[in-house]
């Protein structure tokens, strides 16, 4: 019993010398600290990069730890920094760093509280800021070489472009609006091309890419060069391939079927002789008429040029009639009758234009409508006068209108 006492006599004391032995060993480890413990706050967990031109944004989501104040972006080897304060509740932290250089940066962050405590360190590496060197790899988005522009039924101008080979964002169109006054629409970098309502017909066009780098960028880059987009005027020949022929009461007919009025949109460029020419029967005297259909409606006929036969016969002195709707629109009365004009005007035709030549009625002749021209489709020629003097037979080679097809 004596021996069992001193074994636990002596536990005791071993144990009792121990815990002493830890509080002094707890005690020095405290004094490199100078009595305190290592206290971290909540570090960053994930950050998102955002490259910018000449600087770089830097988010992520906000720590739960509430005792943060701050934080600091360390980069260039610690040797700069940037302070993020913290106050009240947020859910994202953002900052940008400017001032940088186009380069591939490292940076590390810290949360700190009040007291100066830090979290473990959080490092962002292969950071790319962009600048000069990028923006000159830029070109601007290619247009469609082969079908620049379109115009739509509408009298709408379209610009076609080819799809973009890089992370394109949009294209800015520059432009002249139909009151003469600078313009400008976007085109998206996920469309091959963008309407103009307004457009002035023959007034230059310019555009300029810009791109982003990677989705998240912070900034856009244009391309340096500001390039000019090909001439639109917006003026074309009518499209004869859609001529047809008319036969209104009253009107002229042919001497025979192969000079019928047909002739005159067949793509002669110079006087005919016969039969390659429209030549008209005797049945009637001078004024006489003839109609067509162009096709469509043109809202903006521009010119208008007639040819006249090698030899005779020719108009020196004729009325260009027009209208949109044939409904309703067969005058009663032959053109020589001094009524007719009236009855015309009645029925809806307008008077586009009335040419007097000064030669032989040969050669071409161009003649501009006026700029308020009203819209037509179907056409009326009236012969008045032939310029030899001769008055029942009329002689043609060609008709060609021109048309300003933007609205």
């Amino acid at each position: 019993m004596k021996k069992l006492i001193y074994i636990l006599l002596g536990c005791l004391l071993l144990a009792t010398w121990y815990g002493c032995q830890k509080d002094n060993h707890a005690t020095d480890y405290k004094k490199f600290y100078d009595g305190h413990e290592i206290v971290y706050t909540g570090a960053v967990g994930f950050a998102i990069v955002q490259p910018g031109n000449l600087e770089l944004g830097l988010k992520w989501k906000a720590s739960s730890d509430p005792s943060i104040t701050k934080y600091v972006i360390y980069y260039n080897n610690k040797a700069d920094s940037q302070i993020v304060n913290i106050s009240g509740k947020t859910d994202t932290i953002r900052t940008v760093i400017k001032g940088l250089a186009e380069y591939t940066y490292s940076f590390t962050i810290y949360s700190y509280d009040a007291k100066g405590n830090k979290s473990i360190p959080y490092e962002v590496n292969n950071a790319k800021v962009y600048g000069p060197f990028y923006i000159a790899t830029l070109l601007n988005r290619p247009y469609d070489a082969v079908t620049p522009y379109t115009i739509t039924d509408d009298g709408y101008l379209r610009l076609n472009f080819l799809k973009p080979d890089t992370i394109n964002v949009g294209t800015t169109i520059k432009y002249t609006n139909k009151n003469g006054v600078a313009a400008q629409k976007e085109l998206s970098g996920d469309s091959a091309s963008i309407t103009i309502p307004d457009y002035k017909s023959g007034t230059p066009i310019a555009y300029n890419s810009y791109y982003i780098p990677v989705r998240d960028a912070l900034d856009v880059f244009y391309a340096l060069k500001t390039d000019a987009f090909p001439a639109v005027t917006g003026i074309v020949q009518c499209d004869k391939s859609l001529f047809k022929k008319v036969k209104l009461p009253n009107d002229m007919g042919s001497l025979e079927d192969g000079t019928d009025i047909d002739k005159l949109w067949n793509g002669s460029t110079t006087p005919q002789g016969y039969p390659n020419i429209f030549h008209s029967d005797g049945n009637a005297s001078l004024p006489r008429t003839l109609t067509f259909d162009m096709g469509k409606i043109y809202k903006h006929l521009l010119s208008i040029e007639e040819i006249g036969r090698n030899c005779c016969h020719n108009p020196d002195d004729f009325e260009v009639w027009g209208i949109t709707d044939l409904t309703n629109a067969s005058t009663t009365l032959p053109a020589n009758d001094p009524g007719w004009k009236a009855e015309s005007i009645a029925k809806g035709w307008k008077l586009l234009k009335e040419i007097k030549r000064t030669d032989d009625g040969q050669a071409p002749l161009k003649t501009d409508f006026d700029s308020n021209v009203p819209p037509a489709r179907y056409i009326r020629i009236r012969v008045l006068h032939n310029s030899n003097g001769e008055n029942n037979y009329t002689n043609m080679t060609q008709i060609t209108f021109w048309a300003n097809l933007l609205n």
